[in-house]
């Protein structure tokens, strides 16, 4: 039968492996890793962190497939992603593992395994649909991210701040960038009533990109600091037009 992602029995676990050490047991095992384009190897020579994470697995007669999704970050503060393919499909029934650049030579390589046609919905859902992740667009850190997050979160004051769902899905950043909006605070209405607004762009685990934007202020009654986090750019810039024109 088929395992959707959610149920798989894999547990990625905070490794104490280097992203070279990782990368090295990972072509190590891997028996066409000679195969991979010297362009690649050259970019994961830079690499700061990696994560891996099962991504699909199918079990039927007594053979097994997984996919697995391998993500480095690089120095230049994009992201890499290889795709391990392991299966019992040879002669003895040895588990065998193979490397592979992109989806769809992953996909190539799937098709080929004497395994049953795919007769579940979870099959690969994600892997055939999804389109291509666009290169990041932050120059991007691997320092305690998901901490980082769940800190941000913690000391917002506003009560529209994003929930339980954009915490949950910040828990899987291993890399973030801390941008400032402003090139100076803005200041505005009363004297010494002071705005600044930041980005705080997040990494996540399988390359997808996401924002917070935090508002600093005091535009309160006290005239004391106050954090406010928002979901949207957007968002946070009407949040300190309403805060100014509250106190003007």
């Amino acid at each position: 039968m088929s395992v959707p992602y959610e149920t798989a029995a894999y547990e990625p676990a905070e490794s104490p492996e280097s992203p070279e050490e990782h990368l090295a047991r990972l072509l190590g095992r891997a028996l066409n890793s000679f195969e991979l384009p010297d362009e690649t190897m050259r970019r994961l020579d830079c690499a700061l962190a990696h994560d891996n994470s099962l991504h699909s697995a199918h079990h039927s007669a007594g053979l097994h497939r997984e996919t697995y999704r391998h993500t480095w970050l690089l120095a230049d503060g994009t992201a890499l992603t290889l795709w391990e393919l392991v299966h019992n499909t040879g002669r003895g029934g040895e588990p065998q593992h193979e490397v592979y650049v992109d989806e769809e030579e992953l996909r190539a390589a799937t098709a080929r395994l004497p395994l049953p046609p795919d007769d579940s919905e979870f099959e690969l859902p994600a892997l055939v649909q999804l389109s291509p992740v666009p290169p990041p667009r932050h120059a991007y850190v691997s320092d305690g991210s998901a901490d980082h997050a769940r800190r941000l979160l913690r000391r917002a004051e506003n009560p529209d701040r994003p929930g339980a769902e954009t915490a949950a899905l910040l828990a899987t950043a291993f890399a973030h960038q801390i941008t400032q909006a402003f090139g100076r605070p803005c200041r505005a209405g009363r004297a010494g009533l002071c705005f600044s607004l930041y980005e705080h762009a997040f990494l996540l685990r399988d390359g997808r990109e996401v924002a917070l934007w935090e508002v600093e202020h005091t535009a309160t009654p006290d005239g004391r600091h106050m954090c406010e986090v928002y979901a949207s750019e957007e968002a946070a810039r009407e949040a300190m037009e309403r805060r100014a024109a509250q106190l003007s």
